[in-house]
C-alpha cells in the first residue's frame, strides 16, 4: 500500500497547481438519505477532472533525462488531459492514445494543451496496448493511467482534502474504473481513518470490478456503449488486488440511472458532471443508503462531457 507520507508530499507539489475543489453539502441528497452528504466537485478541476493530480505528481518526479524523452499514455480522455496539462507545464512532449469513441471535448482538450493525440484504437484496452508499445519503441516514459506510486499519491490528495474538511467522514463513495482513484484515496483512508467505509460505484455496462470481485478472479467484460466512458475497459491485476483489499462495498447503477443523476446534479446543484463522475450520485438516487450517523462524501470525478450530449440528457430527464 502507498504510504500516507507520499500523499502528503504530492499535496505539497500540487499546492498552487491543482485547484482545491469545493466540498459541497447536498441538501437534496442529505434529505433523501437521512444523513449528511457532501459532493467533492472534481468536475471543477483545472482540466475538468481529478486526473491532473496524479499526472502532475508523476511528471514532477521524473528525472531531467526521462522528461527529455517524452511521456506517453492511454486514456479515455481525462487522464490524457491531465497529462497534457502537466507536460506543457514542465515542457515535456506528450503522446496520448485514446479510443475513437472518446468524447470530442476530451480529444480536443488534449490537443489544445499541446499533446499529440492518436485516436485510432477501437476501444480503451486497445489504446492501452498501443501506448505500451509506443513507449517501448520510442524509449518514452509510459505514464499508466491507473498505476504507479507517484500517480496514486496524486489521486490520493482528493481524500486528503475531504478529510481535512470532514474529520468525521464515515462513508467515502468513489467511481471505480481501473482503480487508480480508489487506490490512492484508500491508501490514505486506511492509514489515517480506517473507520471510513469505502464504497465503489460503476455502470453495470462497465462493471469489470464488480464482476471480478464476485467471481474471485479477473473477468473480461465486453466493450459496449456507456455514459460512463471514463470507467470503460477491463481491470488489471493491480487494480483487482486494490479492490479486494479496500472496498467495503461495490455498487453498480444503470445507464438510465446515470443519465438521471447527470440531470439531477444540474437541476439541484448547478453542476455539469460527466457520466463517470455521476455514478456515486446515481447510486444514492437509486436507493443506496449509507449509514446516517456520519458524514458521506461522494466524489464527482469529472465534468468533461460533450455539450450536445449533456443538453440532450438534461432535457430528456427534466
Amino acid at each position: 500500500m502507498l504510504s500516507p507520507a507520499s500523499v502528503l508530499s504530492a499535496a505539497h507539489r500540487l499546492r498552487g497547481i491543482a485547484r482545491r475543489t469545493d466540498l459541497k453539502r447536498s441538501d437534496g441528497l442529505s434529505a433523501l438519505t437521512g444523513g449528511s452528504v457532501y459532493l467533492k466537485c472534481e468536475c471543477q478541476q483545472i482540466t475538468g477532472a481529478f486526473k491532473l493530480r496524479g499526472a502532475f505528481n508523476t511528471i514532477a518526479l521524473l528525472s531531467a533525462e526521462e522528461r527529455s524523452k517524452g511521456v506517453v499514455t492511454s486514456s479515455a480522455g481525462n487522464h490524457g488531459m491531465g497529462l497534457a496539462w502537466a507536460a506543457r507545464h514542465f515542457g515535456v512532449q506528450a503522446t496520448v492514445f485514446v479510443p475513437a469513441t472518446a468524447p470530442r471535448v476530451k480529444r480536443d482538450g488534449i490537443a489544445a494543451l499541446g499533446a499529440t493525440v492518436n485516436a485510432q484504437a477501437a476501444h480503451y484496452d486497445e489504446a492501452l496496448d498501443m501506448a505500451t508499445a509506443y513507449a517501448v519503441a520510442h524509449d518514452a516514459t509510459h505514464v499508466h493511467p491507473e498505476r504507479g506510486d507517484a500517480l496514486l499519491a496524486g489521486q490520493g490528495t482528493v481524500a486528503l482534502e475531504i478529510l481535512e474538511e470532514l474529520p468525521d467522514l464515515a462513508t467515502f463513495v468513489v467511481p471505480v474504473g481501473g482503480a487508480g482513484l480508489l487506490g490512492g484515496c484508500a491508501a490514505l483512508l486506511d492509514a489515517v481513518a480506517p473507520r471510513v467505509r469505502i464504497v465503489g460505484a460503476q455502470s453495470d455496462q462497465t462493471a469489470a470490478m464488480k464482476r471480478s470481485l464476485e467471481a474471485g478472479e479477473i473477468v473480461p467484460i465486453p466493450v459496449v456503449p456507456t455514459l460512463a466512458d471514463g470507467l470503460a475497459g477491463g481491470i488489471e491485476e493491480t487494480g483487482f488486488d486494490t479492490g479486494r483489499r479496500v472496498l467495503d462495498e461495490m455498487l453498480t447503477v444503470t445507464e438510465d440511472g446515470i443519465a438521471g443523476a447527470i440531470a439531477w446534479l444540474w437541476r439541484e446543484e448547478g453542476l455539469v458532471v460527466e457520466g463517470a463522475g455521476a455514478v456515486g450520485v446515481a447510486a444514492l438516487l437509486s436507493g443506496y443508503r449509507p449509514p446516517a450517523d456520519g458524514d458521506t462524501a461522494v466524489v464527482l470525478s469529472g465534468g468533461n462531457i460533450d455539450r450536445e450530449r449533456w443538453e440532450d440528457i438534461v432535457t430528456r430527464n427534466s
